[in-house]
């Protein structure tokens, strides 16, 4: 697997070993949904200025959030694989021979935050905005109620597994 992470000017106020996080629990992701690939993911660690900025420009919303995905890959049903072809032009990075995946964007800013409002850890906090970014890597989505329901649950469950609790 290749894990690449970007920890911009700021970031480093989590004051956490956030490679050997992202790794762990993006490793949690793939292996809860059975993805059968070597895959390529990139994580970078921002601020709420430079999230905003991004917001706006790729979703249209004018302010700041906690993560941002940008899937590769386009799921037939959440965590399937098998409409995935190792040979689709676009999917595998030619370098690596790797699934291209796709990438997170974390403001630190609000990691620091949230994990203070919800009274958990701020390893706690980056660990799920990185499990809820590797499940919409894999197609994943919590616009309607019952796929609310199954992406809160394997959230749950990758967390668990890896054994960040609340």
């Amino acid at each position: 697997m290749t894990f690449s992470v970007d920890v911009e000017e700021g970031a480093d106020k989590l004051d956490l070993p956030v490679e050997e996080i992202f790794k762990e629990v993006a490793l949690g992701a793939l292996s809860y949904t059975g993805c059968p690939y070597e895959c390529e993911v990139s994580l970078t660690i921002t601020d709420d200025h430079t999230i905003h900025l991004m917001n706006r420009q790729y979703r249209n919303i004018d302010r700041p959030t906690d993560v941002l995905s940008f899937p590769m890959l386009e799921f037939d049903s959440p965590g399937d694989f098998g409409g995935i072809g190792a040979d689709d032009p676009g999917v595998v990075d030619p370098d690596t021979g790797e699934i291209m995946l796709g990438d997170i964007v974390i403001s630190a800013d609000h990691v620091l935050k949230q994990a203070s409002a919800y009274g958990h850890s701020v390893k706690r906090e980056l660990a799920f905005l990185i499990a809820h970014s590797m499940l919409h890597l894999q197609g994943f989505d919590h616009m309607e109620p019952s796929m609310a329901a199954e992406m809160e649950k394997a959230q749950e469950d990758i967390l668990q597994r890896s054994g960040i609790r609340r």
